[in-house]
């Protein structure tokens, strides 16, 4: 059994304990590419991460998909992974691909925006959308911002820290103002490729469900 099959299993298993089974979703992940992150991608971490969540996405996705952002001070929007090419997307999607702005400083904002827009102009849905954002630190304060303006639409925002550096912004999202459900989440693993599947799964879907219960209730998302 390949590790996308393992995984999948994992994942559903999951899924049944926090009472997700049969929900749908469109799965999206956002990879810092900052300078800071440069080791990351060539000693195949972040190959690892896509191939992890990937697993997510194809047990809420109908399309079994995972949409991919990429972002420094600048960001780009790539095809989606599937598993037919799942083992060599981040070395011909990223690191080959001389189009992209790679190793600079953060941006958030921009590739916030970006993602808000696929989700909400470009394919309008009432599917909830989950997306994974992956950061390794110095998120910019204006992030806070976007995330509040954001919390009328249907998307649901899990970040997640790797390494050990500052993520002042990141840790103040569960108490932030101004927001018509709480629609982002933080988790910090410090050594990611060091956490199991089931517990990376476990910490990335445990707010979910309560986001999806509060969109429903004010009409965010259909019931």
């Amino acid at each position: 059994m390949s590790n996308i099959d393992l995984r999948k299993k994992i994942v559903q298993i999951t899924l049944e304990k926090k009472k997700l089974i049969g929900v749908t979703a469109r799965v999206g992940i956002v990879l810092d590419i900052t300078g800071s992150m440069r080791n990351l991608y060539t000693n195949g971490t972040v190959q690892e991460v896509v191939e992890r969540i990937l697993a997510v996405a194809c047990k809420f996705d109908d399309n079994h998909s995972l949409d991919v952002w990429v972002y420094d001070t600048e960001f780009s929007r790539l095809p989606p992974v599937t598993e037919q090419e799942l083992g060599s997307y981040v070395f011909t999607h990223i690191m080959k691909n001389n189009k992209i702005h790679k190793f600079g400083r953060n941006n958030e904002p921009l590739v916030m925006e970006d993602v808000i827009k696929k989700y909400t102009e470009e394919e309008p849905d009432f599917t909830p959308v989950f997306i994974i954002f992956i950061n390794d630190g110095g998120v910019v304060k204006p992030t806070k911002k976007v995330i509040t303006a954001a919390s009328v639409q249907p998307i649901f925002w899990q970040f997640v820290g790797i390494g050990n550096s500052d993520f002042e912004v990141l840790m103040q999202l569960d108490t932030m103002k101004g927001r018509l459900v709480d629609n982002a989440n933080f988790i910090h693993l410090d050594r990611i490729e060091e956490v199991t599947d089931e517990e990376l799964y476990d910490q990335l879907l445990n707010e979910f469900p309560l986001w999806l219960k509060a969109a429903k209730e004010k009409r965010i998302i259909r019931a």
